[in-house]
């Protein structure tokens, strides 16, 4: 994954990470590289705004100790939202705008002693949903 730093304005980080995913449907931990950014601006104390500027992509939070927690995820989101259906959209993709929706784009992350503050499992995922593709996930550090 690459890190590129947008611009500062106002006491205010903004930089984009660059994904590159290699399934239709995948998550991927980017808590490292959210990591990175934030010790890249030495930023202390503070928030993380986290969003995905996608309608087929998410990002979200949850164990990352355990890989089968995110495929038992995928799987779940697989079965409520199956690829064949009577949809409407004409681009076949239906079920990847309705994951994103049901995951979200975006996460708001405290920042403590220049690290993330979460939870002894915790992990931040990018969430794709009709790859493989290359995205971008936008890092605001206040």
């Amino acid at each position: 994954m690459r890190i590129k730093p947008l611009f500062f304005s106002g006491g205010a980080m903004n930089t984009t990470l660059t994904v590159k995913t290699t399934s239709k449907t995948e998550f991927i931990e980017i808590t490292g590289d959210v990591q990175k950014a934030i010790q890249s601006d030495g930023i202390d104390d503070g928030v993380c705004l986290l969003f995905v500027p996608h309608t087929t992509a998410g990002i979200t939070i949850n164990e990352s100790a355990d890989p089968s927690v995110k495929s038992d995820i995928l799987m779940v989101l697989n079965k409520m939202v199956p690829w064949k259906e009577a949809y409407r959209h004409l681009e076949g993709n239906s079920p990847a705008h309705i994951k994103s929706s049901i995951v979200g784009s975006s996460e708001l992350i405290a920042v403590e002693g220049g690290r993330l503050k979460l939870g002894t499992w915790q992990g931040v995922f990018f969430c794709e949903f009709d790859g493989p593709r290359t995205r971008k996930v936008h890092i605001r550090l206040l």
